[in-house]
C-alpha cells in the first residue's frame, strides 16, 4: 500500500513538474506590472545618497597637529584638557590606535597656520609636537568656494 502512495505520489509530481516546464517554455513575452511605490522609494533612496555624499565631501586633504602618542590613557586624556584650556578654538581628537592613545588638534587647510600654532603651543607642550597630513573637517563655506 505504501509503495502505491509513493508510486502515485511521485507520477503527480512528475506530470506537475513537466507541465510547470512546458508552460515556461510557451511563453515567449514578460510582461512587467511595475508598482509606482518602487518609483517613489528609488527617489528617496537618490535622496538620501546625495545627503550622505554631500557630508562626505566635508573631508578634505588638511594638517592636524600630534600633540602626544602615549600608552597612558590618562596622559592622553590630560594633554587633551590642557589643550582645550589653553586653545579652546582649536578641535581635539583622541584616537587609540592599539597599543598607543594619539591626540590631534586643529583643522588646518594651511601648512603655516599648523605651524603658527606650533610656535605658540611648544612652551605648554615641551615634549614635542608636530604637524601630520590627516583628513580634516572642513567649513561649509570653504567647501563651496572650491566648487
Amino acid at each position: 500500500m505504501k509503495k502505491n502512495r509513493i508510486a502515485c505520489s511521485l507520477i503527480v509530481s512528475f506530470i506537475f513538474f513537466t507541465q510547470t516546464i512546458y508552460a515556461q517554455a510557451d511563453s515567449s513575452t514578460v510582461t512587467v506590472h511595475k508598482d509606482p511605490r518602487i518609483e517613489l522609494l528609488v527617489t528617496r533612496q537618490m535622496q538620501a545618497n546625495e545627503l550622505a555624499s554631500r557630508n562626505a565631501r566635508r573631508v578634505g586633504k588638511g594638517y592636524r597637529i600630534l600633540i602626544i602618542s602615549t600608552s597612558n590613557r590618562d596622559e592622553a586624556i590630560a594633554a587633551k584638557t590642557k589643550l582645550y584650556t589653553y586653545f579652546p578654538e582649536l578641535k581635539a581628537y583622541l584616537w587609540h590606535q592599539s597599543p598607543f592613545y594619539k591626540v590631534k588638534a586643529g583643522n588646518f587647510v594651511d601648512r603655516n597656520d599648523a605651524e603658527d600654532y606650533i610656535n605658540r603651543m611648544s612652551s605648554i607642550f615641551p615634549k614635542g609636537i608636530f604637524i601630520m597630513n590627516d583628513a580634516i573637517e572642513l567649513k561649509l563655506d570653504k567647501v563651496f568656494e572650491d566648487d
